[in-house]
């Protein structure tokens, strides 16, 4: 007999329940069986579950709940609660989770980050929220603009925590929190839970209760692991191989630079690809992105800002091009497939100077990867990644670009236009300014050949410009302050 839990078990409202159902949903993850009810009971909870596991409807659930137990009214730029997460992508994605929720129970919702105009996300604080999905940066903007007041907070969300309380986010992260009332709730989810997250715990947390629901071996045996051992000459062979079959792959780089460069390699080689990384608008990441999602590109290759917040179903190849600094980021990056239960295949490229680093990064990762020596037309390749491999004439980089110029409707100036060129296009508008008539992946340098030293350069910060620190950005990013002195705005007194 079936003994497991149902949504309606977990004591969750009535309206809930049948909208899970309405989407099929009707028995909990074991991450979501877990926090559910210390969560409903207003408890501040530490959640961790690996990438895919259901942690997004563990707090997203509770936080409902309890916010249709209260029965505050809405007030104009002043939101019940608050939703933290590091990337644009991220944001949406809990969004998407939480909306139809919301709507359900009669509650708003929005979000607010960079690479977007100010005025719709000023106009929907001001129309009044219950909930925001947010990036630190933006937020802060709007924070320090008086756009919004945390005051009526009631419970305050850091999802992917480990990630935000790095040194990039955690100062932001810190100041966000310490504007919330002190008797909010606080909940923090993760795929990991490390002494990097003790600072914000000891501060901000009261009392929490801990869930740490592992990875059951049924999970862990739908991922399987090979490090392949190639030469600098052969890395691009290989790859362009894996990626040419058929179905969905994404391909991870350590830079911007990088992605940029391997995406043009790949397009030029006959693969549709797109890239994904934070020195692109938000409208080409979203265009980018849909392509991907909608088979107009099966490979997307993105920076590690992507691995937080892509959620496109039936990856069914995840590639370390460049094995990332530490096991943090190579597990986030690894969970983008064989999620709820899908089998996956993660393949990490190794050449000969990385070899010490990624035996490293499996013992801190706990996996035992399958290590082979692979080349061009192996046959390896053909048994992770069976099927025709089919390369199709792609268009050129002045036709991609499409004439470039304009605007890219996403509510003021493209800032990345010089970047990432104007135009639609497989690869975010083509390779205009800082990577244009250098070395190519296809080439003499990086994954062609010889080493390519931009690439060879510590992790640099992949972050939109609106999502850093304050004193990292142009003055021209920042929000449209009121003509009326601190001092003198009443929040309350606004009207819509």
């Amino acid at each position: 007999m079936d003994t497991r839990p149902t949504f309606a078990d977990l004591g969750l409202p009535t309206p809930l329940v049948d909208e899970l159902t309405s989407q099929g949903l009707i028995e909990p993850f074991p991450i979501q069986q877990a926090t559910i009810a210390d969560a409903l009971a207003g408890r501040d909870t530490l959640g961790r579950g690996r990438t895919g596991s259901g942690k997004t409807l563990a707090f997203t659930l509770p936080l409902l709940a309890r916010l249709l137990e209260s029965n505050k009214p809405r007030e104009n730029y002043a939101p019940r609660a608050l939703i933290l997460v590091p990337t644009r992508e991220l944001a949406n994605q809990v969004c998407d989770v939480l909306a139809p929720l919301a709507r359900r129970l009669g509650m708003r919702t929005t979000t607010v980050y960079g690479g977007v105009g100010y005025p719709k996300q000023i106009e929907a604080l001001r129309n009044g929220v219950d909930i925001v999905v947010a990036c630190p940066g933006r937020f802060i903007d709007l924070m320090e603009s008086g756009h919004v007041d945390l005051d009526a907070i009631e419970i305050t969300i850091l999802d992917e925590a480990d990630h935000m309380a790095e040194l990039g986010f955690l100062e932001h992260v810190t100041q966000i929190l310490s504007k919330t009332p002190r008797e909010g709730q606080r909940m923090l989810f993760s795929a990991t839970l490390d002494r990097g997250i003790d600072k914000l715990v000891r501060k901000f947390l009261n009392n929490p209760v801990t869930h740490e629901v592992e990875s059951t071996d049924e999970n862990d045996a739908m991922m399987t692991h090979y490090f392949f051992n190639v030469s600098q000459a052969n890395r691009f062979d290989v790859l362009q191989d894996l990626c040419a079959a058929p179905g969905r792959s994404l391909v991870f780089t350590r830079t911007k630079h990088g992605a940029r460069k391997l995406t043009e390699a790949l397009i030029k080689a006959g693969v549709p690809s797109v890239e994904l990384h934070g020195d692109l608008s938000q409208n080409v990441r979203a265009r980018n992105l849909a392509a991907f999602s909608g088979g107009k590109a099966d490979t997307l290759v993105a920076t590690d800002i992507a691995a937080r917040g892509i959620h496109v179903d039936d990856i069914a190849l995840v590639i370390h091009a460049d094995p990332p600094e530490e096991h943090k980021a190579f597990l986030h990056r690894s969970g983008r497939t064989a999620r709820a239960g899908a089998e996956g295949t993660v393949v990490t490229m190794v050449t000969e100077n990385m070899r010490r680093h990624v035996k490293r990064l499996a013992k801190d990762a706990g996996i035992e990867p399958i290590s082979v020596n692979v080349a061009k037309g192996d046959a390896i390749l053909e048994e992770i990644a069976p099927g025709e491999r089919e390369f199709k004439e792609m268009p050129s980089i002045e036709e991609r670009r499409g004439g470039g110029g304009g605007r890219n409707g996403g509510g003021g100036r493209d800032r990345d236009r010089s970047r990432s060129g104007g135009g639609r296009s497989y690869g975010g508008g083509g390779d205009r300014g800082r990577s244009g008539g250098g070395k190519s992946y296809g080439g003499g340098g990086g994954y062609g050949g010889g080493r390519d030293r931009r690439d060879d350069r510590g992790p640099r910060d992949d972050r939109p410009r609106d999502d850093r620190p304050r004193e990292d950005r142009p003055r021209e990013d920042r929000a449209p302050r009121s003509d009326a002195p601190r001092g003198d705005r009443d929040f309350r007194d606004r009207g819509p």
